[in-house]
């Protein structure tokens, strides 16, 4: 995150949060919100997306997007969130990129996949990455104590 505005919460650890498997949702014009798998690494999101969606054409129009992973643990009060606002860039689909972020959902062994991302996501030509390098990144911990 080159220049972005950057606020964390003290002791928030945004990269362990960040790399857990937890589903993202991004906001884009049209109005849009759509539930995605991601992948942060080296100061962005990355997400899949394709013909089976209208986000692709929906960025291709406006680029801007914003994003939120949060999640919520009634029994601990454990609150943690991060929110993202920036242009999304898309991109050619890279197999690398793909495979690590789908491990991360699906697990290391490729043959337990379903059938549709093991060749759906590689061979459809419409499959794009998405890329956000956050301009503004928030990380906050909403925590409260359980009486």
């Amino acid at each position: 995150m080159s220049s972005a505005a950057i606020s964390i919460d003290a002791g928030f650890d945004v990269e362990a949060f960040l790399a857990q498997p937890l589903t993202a949702r991004v906001a884009a014009a049209g109005p849009t919100v759509r539930p995605v798998w991601f992948l942060w690494e080296d100061g962005a999101f990355w997400w899949l997306t394709g013909g089976w969606a209208r986000l692709l054409s929906n960025l291709k129009a406006d680029p801007r997007v914003a994003l939120v992973v949060d999640t919520c643990d009634l029994e601990t009060g454990t609150v943690h969130q991060v929110t993202a606002v920036g242009e999304a860039e898309i991109y050619q689909l890279d197999a690398g990129r793909a495979h690590r972020l789908l491990q991360r959902y699906l697990g290391a062994d490729t043959s337990r996949w379903p059938q549709r991302f093991k060749s759906g996501t590689f061979d459809d030509p419409a499959t794009r990455l998405i890329r956000l390098e956050p301009g503004r990144l928030r990380a906050r911990d909403l925590s409260y104590e359980v009486l």
